[in-house]
């Protein structure tokens, strides 16, 4: 079930982003896996701002709830994804979106970006977008397949986060903007 996320869910969800980047570690990014989540009071902010979602599942699946980080904590009870949003060139931005590698596979990354996209148009804006590696393929393959294309010319606000990005030494596998048109926004 996807809801609004709580101030309580911010440990979890940045448990769940340190679960998320171990598999980049895997492929060699390990800039991504290494990179710390963003800092409970930014989490918080997102969740304040009404624009952080998460995915609960019960324990009746596989096992939620007792997952446990790279750092071996618990994961919070029941929370299996999340997605926090920005505000970017006049579209709905998918600032992360985490799923537990367990989850994989279930769509739940899917659930969160289609629910982004249903407060975008409640809000009549035109477009989702997000930035991401171009090659790695629960990225920006994935993307494709939900329907997202490649920005060749990003606004003033995407080019800005691909900036931050390659600041933060995160360009070490290509990386692109990509967009996905909103029908009946």
């Amino acid at each position: 079930m996807i809801r609004p996320a709580r101030v309580a869910d911010v440990p979890a969800l940045r448990e769940i982003e340190r679960a998320a980047g171990e598999p980049f570690r895997e492929i060699g990014l390990d800039v991504v896996a290494d990179e710390e989540p963003p800092p409970a009071a930014v989490l918080a902010a997102y969740v304040v701002a009404g624009r952080a979602w998460v995915d609960e599942r019960s324990a009746g699946g596989t096992s939620v709830g007792t997952e446990r980080s790279a750092g071996g904590t618990s994961i919070g009870a029941g929370l299996v994804g999340y997605l926090i949003a920005d505000l970017v060139d006049g579209c709905a931005h998918v600032e992360q979106v985490s799923v537990l590698p367990s989850q994989r596979g279930r769509r739940i990354g899917e659930g969160l970006v289609e629910h982004l996209a249903g407060w975008a148009r409640d809000r009549g804006l035109p477009a989702l977008t997000l930035t991401t590696y171009r090659d790695v393929p629960w990225n920006g393959p994935y993307w494709v397949r939900l329907g997202f294309r490649e920005l060749i010319a990003p606004g003033p606000g995407l080019r800005a986060i691909r900036e931050h990005e390659a600041a933060r030494g995160l360009d070490v596998w290509p990386r692109l903007a990509m967009r996905r048109e909103l029908a009946g926004s």
